[in-house]
């Protein structure tokens, strides 16, 4: 076995991505930076559940990555199947003894996470929509942990919700980008069944959802820290045009992209607020 595949498999860069979007989320719901140990576990109970989401992932999908993805791990041999299913009980095991060391919350929390992304990879990832729903979940669900993780929701339960429903979105937009490729290994995602202009009126759907939930915090008085939002919104709603526009693989290539930059945005964006606030 190949140490360096142990890193690898994890996708270590998208973990360490995510364990950082947590700590935000507690910046978020408190308005200030955490106690630097609640901040470290929290941080490390995502990254460390992300990684483990990432290897039993590609246990799930070893004959679909030996056809699309023969350069990772398990494909190319550098790791067996049996220790890639061993290493990521060990990390998620790992994750939910660092999650009891929070609180009570911060571990129901990373219990239900942890098993969403197992159900996910096992279950729903063929699944038409319900694997959508799940990864956008899995994505609210990272700022609303570290919510949890210093006991307190504040704005972090609009930024969940925001996060939720313009992944939901992108996570469509993406099965339209890539419904050649799934057609041909017989996925049945969503653009496949309906057709890409149906899915593409769902992601639509979504994202302008999306845009009306971003005025929440505005109701409950987030203050002008918060004013960047319309650039998030107007980002949105440019990606709601052009695929209308064009409901195309192509275009949808292009507004998935804008939807995660939005993302990204939309973070700091709440991060400002929070602390101006």
């Amino acid at each position: 076995m190949e140490l360096k595949a142990l890193i690898e498999i994890t996708r270590p860069h998208n973990c360490i991505l995510a364990g950082i979007v947590g700590i935000l989320g507690s910046v978020v719901a408190l308005g200030h930076f955490p106690a630097i140990k609640i901040a470290l576990l929290i941080f490390m109970v995502v990254t460390v559940g992300c990684a483990g989401g990432n290897t039993i992932n590609d246990y799930f999908d070893y004959e679909i990555d030996k056809i699309n993805r023969p350069e990772r791990p398990l494909p190319r041999g550098a790791m067996s199947r049996k220790t890639a299913f061993l290493y990521s009980v060990l990390l998620l095991t790992f994750g939910l003894i660092l999650a009891y060391m929070i609180n009570m919350w911060a571990f129901i929390l990373a219990v239900i996470a942890y098993a969403t992304m197992l159900l996910y990879a096992w279950k729903l990832k063929p699944m038409p929509f319900a694997g959508n729903l799940a990864v956008a979940a899995l994505t609210g669900a990272t700022p609303l942990y570290g919510a949890a993780g210093v006991g307190k929701l504040g704005l972090a339960g609009y930024l969940a919700l925001c996060a939720f429903l313009v992944n939901v979105s992108r996570e469509i937009m993406k099965d339209i980008e890539d419904m050649r490729g799934d057609k041909a290994k017989g996925a049945r995602t969503l653009p496949i069944i309906w057709g890409i202009k149906r899915s593409a009126y769902l992601a639509v759907l979504f994202a302008v959802l999306t845009v009306l939930a971003s005025f929440l915090p505005v109701k409950a008085g987030i203050g002008a820290g918060y004013a960047p939002m319309g650039i998030v919104d107007g980002l949105i709603l440019w990606a709601v045009y052009l695929i209308i526009k064009n409901p195309s693989p192509e275009t949808a290539a292009k507004t998935q992209k804008m939807l995660k930059i939005s993302i990204f945005l939309a973070v700091f964006t709440f991060l400002i607020a929070s602390i101006w606030r």
